[in-house]
This record gives structure tokens, sequence and C-alpha cells, in this order.
């Protein structure tokens, strides 16, 4: 199953969340800004995917799939924010914009930019 920008931003929500503690959808939602019944929507389709568990009391988990998923695109949101910020961007636009571009930009581009950065 391939995942949507929308799949991958839940995704990257509950590994932040569960850094912090146990997860449940409510708390994605509240994170998130939206409506139980989409949460309720992702949750599902995750799920299936088999990108997260859900156990008996509600509590979100992610498989090693979903983990790798969003370990990814924590790591991209944090290293282009960090970027932008070190350019003169806002953090409040830096944060935005990062949001934005982790999910679009190529693995080969991503990992120039990477080499690029950390090799100053």
């Amino acid at each position: 199953m391939s995942l949507q920008e929308s799949g991958e931003m839940y995704l990257e929500t509950i590994y932040i969340l569960s850094k912090k503690g146990a997860v449940r959808s409510i708390d994605v939602g509240e994170y998130m800004g939206f409506s139980k019944p989409s949460v309720s929507r992702a949750v599902g389709l995750l799920k299936n995917g088999g990108y997260i568990n859900v156990d008996k009391s509600g509590f979100l988990t992610l498989t090693e799939d979903g983990l790798d998923i969003a370990e990814k695109i924590y790591d991209r949101h944090i290293l282009l924010e960090n970027f932008l910020v070190s350019l003169g961007v806002s953090r409040e636009t830096a944060e935005e914009d990062a949001c934005k571009i982790e999910h679009h930009i190529s693995d080969e581009s991503f990992e120039a930019m990477k080499r690029h950065i950390l090799s100053k």
C-alpha cells in the first residue's frame, strides 16, 4: 500500500506523540486539529495497511513499516526546518515549509541536501 501525504503526516504525528507516552486517536486529533471521524478513518486505513496497531484499549503503536516511514518523514522535517532557519527564515515559516517539502522531495535530493548541510 502506497501512502499519501496525509498518511505520512498521521504516522509522523503518532511518532512524535509516542516519544511523550502512550498515544490514542483523540491525542492525534488534538495535535493535528482534525475531527474524530477524520482521525478514525485514517487510523482504520493505517491499521489495514499494516502501518499501525491498535490495542484493545485504543492505544496506537507503529509497526516496523510505520516506524520506518515516520522516522524518515520526521528526520526530513527536522533537517529541512533547521536548514531554512539557518538561512534566516522565521521558525514558524520554516516549520510550515518543511512540512510541505518533506513529503515531496526525492530521496536523492534530500540525501544530497543532508550531505551538504552536515559537511559544513
